[in-house]
């Protein structure tokens, strides 16, 4: 196949001269005095924040990036030891930067993922303030009021680049469960080591929770996996990389509002596979029966050392491989329409199917001494006071851009495409931000 090249750099006009900064209204604005004024403010500095400060730069548009903690600090602290990228290195495009290694169908181990993006915001030196947290962001005299750790600024514009990993998912009943037995979220897991010796039950079958499942293998623990809803794809297929495929195919070029279910888009958890050891599927059927590891539906609670599943083991085992089925027959499909030459497969078979549905189990009699909680994250927008949330307080927009003039969204899953949200997506994605934060810029600057 041949990889996707990085996007020409456009020629660009000359830099807009600022708007002048509002004056500040008494009302609304705290004691502290004026905010400092910048016309656009972006928070959050990881990849997708620093994509749009990328852009911005070259437009010549004066901004600030304020980032709580570090650069790239999701990427550095809470990713465990044995992290990979499950999409292909070839899919990181930052603007003007994209991938610098020699293996571009190889997945990035952690370290390596934080030395691409070190080396991405050291290319332009961006405007970025760390160890500065936003409190409060409010609409305020036709701009915006931004609280911080370091003051009060105001902007005409804002970028929201927090992504939606803000709160760790853990189910009320976990309180309910023998505080003998240790519980930690993903986030927080780094390595086996962290746990009591004994066994491990894993919630949840996204990404996060096979891959911890497996580390946990290979550490020889005896594990017990809580077997969600998430769907899975076949990894090497065919000859190629299911996902390069998929990109020929045009598969990640679909938008949101092309796709034929566009709530299951946005609902759906992602596709399990790893990039561990070079890319591999993950068939959980295969670690029963090589392995060991114990299946269970999804949880339906616990009590003192009782933990309770629903029925659904094998419908969910079913619908997952449904799912990586229905992938290798759109594969097949397009093989045949451009006539290519590739290699056949065996058929799938199931190795494994459940003789019954084990529905409770006595974490003590089994010798369980941890649980990891892999079923998700939550957005916090609480700090955030501006009409751009709907009822359930989702942002609502088109492509990022928001009904509150001036302010946006990015790196969100299906922001445009399946793409954003990931390396893949996220030049084109900030790209047509700070192509709409210039115009208004401009028009502000016209109308001055």
């Amino acid at each position: 196949m041949t990889k996707p090249e990085p996007t020409a750099r456009q020629s660009l006009p000359a830099p807009q001269q600022q708007a002048p900064a509002k004056a500040a209204a008494s009302s609304g604005i705290p004691a502290s005095g004026t905010p400092k004024q910048v016309p656009v403010i972006i928070v959050g500095g990881g990849q997708a924040g620093l994509s749009v400060s990328r852009h911005l730069c070259r437009h010549g548009i004066a901004h600030v990036v304020f980032e709580r903690n570090r650069r790239f600090h999701s990427w550095r602290v809470n990713r465990w030891d044995s992290f990979c990228l499950v999409t292909p290195n070839w899919q990181c495009r930052l603007p003007d930067f994209p991938y610098q290694g020699n293996d571009a169908d190889g997945f990035m181990l952690k370290d390596e993922i934080t030395d691409y993006l070190d080396a991405f915001a050291e290319s332009f030196d961006p405007p970025l303030r760390e160890c500065v947290a936003v409190k409060k962001i409010f609409h305020h005299a036709g701009g915006y009021v931004v609280e911080t750790s370091e003051g009060v600024w105001s902007a005409d514009q804002v970028v929201i680049a927090t992504g939606g990993y803000d709160t760790p998912i853990v189910p009320p009943c976990a309180e309910r469960l023998d505080p003998s037995i240790t519980q930690i979220h993903s986030r927080e897991y780094r390595r086996p080591s962290q746990l009591p010796e004994g066994a491990s039950l894993v919630v949840g079958t996204g990404q996060s929770g096979v891959q911890i499942m497996e580390d946990l293998v290979r550490d020889g623990r005896k594990v017990h996996l809580a077997v969600g809803a998430a769907p899975r794809s076949p990894r090497k297929y065919r000859g190629r990389d299911a996902t390069d495929w998929l990109y020929d195919m045009g598969h990640y070029a679909i938008t949101i509002a092309q796709h034929p279910d566009p709530q299951k888009a946005l609902t759906q958890t992602n596709h399990y596979m790893s990039g561990r050891d070079g890319g591999k599927e993950i068939d959980l059927r295969r670690f029963v029966v090589e392995d060991g590891v114990s299946l269970y539906g999804s949880l339906a609670g616990m009590e003192g050392s009782r933990i309770e599943f629903l029925p659904d083991l094998e419908k969910n085992l079913d619908d997952a491989d449904r799912s990586y089925c229905g992938i290798r027959d759109q594969i097949d499909a397009y093989i045949a329409r451009q006539g290519i030459d590739a290699p056949e497969e065996p058929p799938f078979e199931k190795l494994w199917r459940p003789e019954r549905e084990v529905t409770g189990i006595d974490a003590a009699e089994l010798g369980i001494t941890s649980i990891v909680w892999s079923i998700g994250f939550r957005p916090d927008y609480s700090w955030i006071d501006v009409d751009v949330f709907d009822d359930r307080g989702k942002p609502v927009f088109d492509r990022g851009v928001t009904k509150a003039p001036g302010f946006y969204f990015i790196g969100l899953g299906w922001l445009n495409t399946w793409g954003s949200g990931r390396f893949l997506a996220i030049d084109e994605d900030s790209r047509f931000l700070a192509d709409a934060i210039v115009r208004r810029h401009a028009e502000a600057a016209a109308s001055a």
